[in-house]
Formats: structure tokens, C-alpha cells, sequence
């Protein structure tokens, strides 16, 4: 019997430059591989090669000590290795069981055989802990009951390898756990899993072991037992990072005037009564478990929504904007917590999206852009934030989340945005991206502008906020000073408070 379920010996990639060199990745059987690097250290391109996504320029693949061709998706599901990507593949209008039999569906007689696919469907279901009626439509499950069932469709072809991408980006804390629990119920049962995370503390608890990528070569190998957190970041970056999670207390004036001021703000029936108040070079962190409604409260500052009732003023002067432009020309931006499907148009280029809120101002005569001036602008962009991609013209789809969030955000910069609002904006971001991506939130924040900032990741609001409102079921229920909040427990006791 082969050590190892699966081997990937010598793999090399290129898209015109090398992504991966050499690369060698094993995995045993019935373990929980981590797979950790920065953004475009090439690990989903590696495990895109293994699940026959894309194909390999050189290397050869083993699964239980036999040399096999994946070509394609076809070839890796028959060879037992299926893929949880981090953006779901099912078919909303569909059931869950028909999602899991897709494309390899159960026929009888000439026809499909429903009974059998919705018996056999709620069978694994049951099996996996998953609480789902197999025929319900997936339209109608939160983002992690589909997670699961992505993860019960594999199972359900026998996949005795999985790949977990950023399995737990869009879940709750219960969701979550879930998840986790899953994963160990799998694991017990034989199946081999790789499980890619930026979550370091997800990738501590969960990990057997560990592989980690720098710049599309292997830099570590091990048992997670054997390293720490420092010592993983390090691997990522190559030295030890001077770019600490540390909060540093900032100067606000305080009894100066409200930027923005926000008064009994009704959003919807849950929603309302919401008041608070921003003052000039601010960071006011939103806390809250999901389904708060922090998202909620800046999607309608943001015009994304109506409100109901309430006052919203800016600079002093009361506004209503109806829609995200009207917003935008009050001075307000917002970075979405999806930016694939709404901060970005993925198939256009890292310039085409850094100008898109300015492309009016840069026609120089009619309907004509002033190339020039927007060549210079993005130019600067990448320079000033530190953005990794071949050039203006490359398309945005094909940088890196981390590289990919500093472009949301330089659009915004290239406007003159008085309220940046950022919806998890790290979400999907490596260790070294996040740090930069904070840097940027202070530096916008010091030219006396403010800043609504909205993560789960209680790490982060500790790091970035001045001040931090607590939020539970659409109402504010507490406020902290960054400065008065000793440990990060205190801030988890806080928004778990009704």
C-alpha cells in the first residue's frame, strides 16, 4: 500500500510567467492537509492542476502510488479528488438533490429516476449531519447550508480527496463550527482533505499538517504540531513581519464636528432606531454577529437601499441619497464585502476598474478618455498600494484577492470620498495583504476623513478602530473605546450580549 494517497512530484505552471516551480505536495490518508501561502504564491493554481481545472506544464501526479493523467474535472472525479470552491457551483433553481446528482444523474428505464436520487440524496445528507430536505431548492438555503451541500455532492461521487478553498469566507461562527465538525466526521471515515485558509487560527485548529508556498515554490513542510502562527507567517513572507496587528492609539479631536452624523436611521422592521456619529480622521468599527445588520445600515447610507425613516447629515448638511451615485457625489464609498460580483467587473483590466468611478472626468474631448492621464493615475495606484500584476492592461480577474481588494479600494481613493465604508474588506486576504490593506484605512483616516469598517474577524477591529459599536438583531447594543478593550474576549462577550 502507498504512503501517501496522493503525490504531486515536480509540478511546473506557467501563464507566460512561472506561477509554480518545481513544486512537490503529498498527502496521506484520512489527513487534514493545510495548504498556506500569500495571494498568488500559486496554491489554488496547484490544486486547480490536481482537480483537473487546469492542466500541468510538467510533473507527474500519483493517487495511491499509481501515475495518473488528469486532464480534466472528468478525469479527477474518477480518480476519487473532488474540489469545494470558494464560489459555489450549484444550480439556485434547482433541488439539492438534483445539484448533487448533476450531470451524473440516476436513470431508470429511459428516464430519471427522482425517488431514487432524492432517497439515496437525503442518505448522505443524513450521514454528513446536514439538516436539508434533498428536495428543497438551493435558493432557498443560507450560504452555508449550500456550502454543505457543495460538500455533500463530492461525497456523494465518493470522493476519497477533497479540497476545501476558503471553505468558511462567507459562514458564521455557527455555520462554521459546523463545517468543522463535518470535516472531523470525514476524516474519521478515511477521506483525505487539503484545506486552504487565510484563517490562520482555522488552519491551528484543523490541520494535521502543513505545506506552505512562497512565490510558487515549497518553502515548508511539517505537522502543524511542530510550528507555531510566527512561525508560518514567517515561511509566508520570508522574515519575520514588522507588520504587527498592533493597535496604536490615534489623536481624533473629539469635540470637534460630526462628519457624519446618523439619527434614529430605520432601515426596515428589524432595523431601526440606529444613532451614532463620526468625527474627522475616525475609525469606527461595526461589531456584530451575522444577520446584525451592519451590512444593511451601510448599503443604505451607501443608496443601495431606502430608508424608512431617520436623519443621515453630512459635514453638517442633511442628505438622502436615493441611489449609490447620489451617494458617491455626496462623498460617500463602499467596499462591498463580495467585490467579484460587486466591487470589480472581472473581465476588464486593473486600469479599466481603477477609473470606472472617474471615467467622466477623464474625457478629454466628448465621448474620448484622456489615455494619458489615466494611464498616469492607475500608475500611481499600483505604486502607492503596492499592487502585484504585470501591468495596467492585465485583467483584473487574474490578480490575486489581496491585489484585487487594493484595486476596489484605489478607485475609491482616485474620488474625493469623504466616508469610506469597507464590508469585511480582508475577506479572502493574506497575512501580508491585510497589513498593507490596514495601513491604507489609517492613511485615508489621517487626512481627516472618516471610516466605517465591518469585519468578523475581532483581530482586526481591535487593530484598525478607534471606536467600535456593538450591533445585535438591528439594534445598537453597546459602544466601546478601542482604548478602554483589554483582551479580545471582552469584545467577543460584548457582541454576544442582547
Amino acid at each position: 500500500m502507498a504512503d501517501y494517497i496522493l503525490e504531486m512530484r515536480g509540478i511546473e505552471k506557467s501563464f507566460g510567467v512561472p506561477v509554480l516551480k518545481n513544486v512537490d505536495f503529498r498527502l496521506k490518508k484520512g489527513e487534514v492537509h493545510a495548504l498556506v501561502g500569500g495571494n498568488g504564491a500559486g496554491k489554488s493554481t496547484l490544486m486547480k492542476i490536481m482537480t483537473g481545472v487546469y492542466s500541468k506544464d510538467l510533473g507527474s501526479i500519483l493517487v495511491d502510488g499509481q501515475e495518473k493523467q488528469i486532464h480534466d474535472t472528468h478525469d479527477a472525479r474518477k480518480n476519487g479528488i473532488g474540489m469545494i470552491f470558494q464560489e459555489l457551483s450549484l444550480v439556485p433553481t434547482m433541488t439539492v438533490a438534483e445539484n448533487i446528482y448533476l450531470g451524473e444523474e440516476i436513470v431508470s428505464k429511459g428516464l430519471r429516476d427522482t425517488r431514487y436520487m432524492n432517497r439515496r440524496a437525503g442518505e448522505v445528507l443524513e450521514e454528513l449531519g446536514i439538516d436539508v430536505d434533498p428536495q428543497a431548492k438551493v435558493s432557498s438555503l443560507s450560504v452555508g447550508l449550500s456550502q454543505m451541500v457543495e460538500i455533500a455532492k463530492a461525497v456523494a461521487k465518493e470522493a476519497a480527496i477533497l479540497v476545501f478553498d476558503e471553505p468558511t469566507a462567507s459562514l458564521s461562527e455557527a455555520e462554521t463550527r459546523q463545517l468543522f465538525k463535518m470535516i472531523g466526521n470525514l476524516k474519521e471515515k478515511g477521506v483525505s482533505m487539503v484545506y486552504i485558509s487565510h484563517r490562520m487560527s482555522e488552519i491551528m485548529e484543523i490541520a494535521d499538517s502543513i505545506t506552505i508556498l512562497r512565490d510558487g515554490t515549497v518553502v515548508h513542510v511539517g505537522a502543524i504540531a511542530d510550528i507555531d502562527l510566527d512561525g508560518i507567517i514567517a515561511h509566508m513572507i520570508g522574515g519575520t513581519s514588522d507588520k504587527k496587528f498592533d493597535w496604536v492609539e490615534r489623536k481624533i479631536d473629539k469635540s470637534g464636528a460630526d462628519i457624519l452624523t446618523v439619527e434614529h436611521l430605520k432601515v426596515n422592521a428589524q432595523i431601526e432606531d440606529i444613532s451614532f456619529s463620526l468625527k474627522k480622521g475616525e475609525i469606527l468599527g461595526f461589531a456584530g454577529l451575522m444577520g446584525s445588520g451592519r451590512t444593511e445600515i451601510v448599503e443604505t447610507l451607501f443608496g443601495l437601499r431606502s430608508k424608512m425613516a431617520g436623519t443621515i447629515k453630512l459635514k453638517g448638511a442633511q442628505i438622502n441619497p436615493k441611489s449609490s451615485k447620489e451617494a458617491v457625489d455626496a462623498g460617500f464609498a463602499l467596499i462591498p464585502e463580495d467585490r467579484r460580483q460587486k466591487g470589480l467587473v472581472l473581465i476588464h483590466s486593473v486600469k479599466e476598474n481603477a477609473i470606472l468611478p472617474i471615467v467622466s472626468r477623464l474625457r478629454a474631448k466628448g465621448i474620448f478618455v484622456d489615455e494619458k492621464a489615466a494611464d498616469q493615475i492607475v500608475e500611481n495606484n499600483i505604486r502607492q498600494l503596492n499592487v502585484r500584476t504585470d501591468g495596467i492592461d492585465k485583467r483584473i480577474n487574474l490578480l490575486s484577492g489581496g491585489n484585487q481588494q487594493k484595486i476596489v479600494i484605489a478607485k475609491w481613493l482616485n474620488m474625493s470620498t469623504e466616508i469610506m465604508m469597507l464590508d469585511e474588506p480582508t475577506a479572502g486576504v493574506d497575512v501580508g495583504a491585510k497589513a498593507e490593506i490596514i495601513d491604507l484605512i489609517r492613511g485615508f483616516a489621517d487626512t481627516g476623513k472618516g471610516v466605517i469598517f465591518i469585519s468578523s474577524e475581532l483581530t482586526e477591529l481591535m487593530a484598525v478602530c478607534d471606536r467600535i459599536m456593538i450591533l445585535y438583531d438591528g439594534r445598537i447594543s453597546g459602544e466601546l473605546e478601542r482604548k478602554d478593550i483589554k483582551t479580545e474576549e471582552e469584545l467577543q462577550y460584548a457582541i454576544q450580549q442582547k
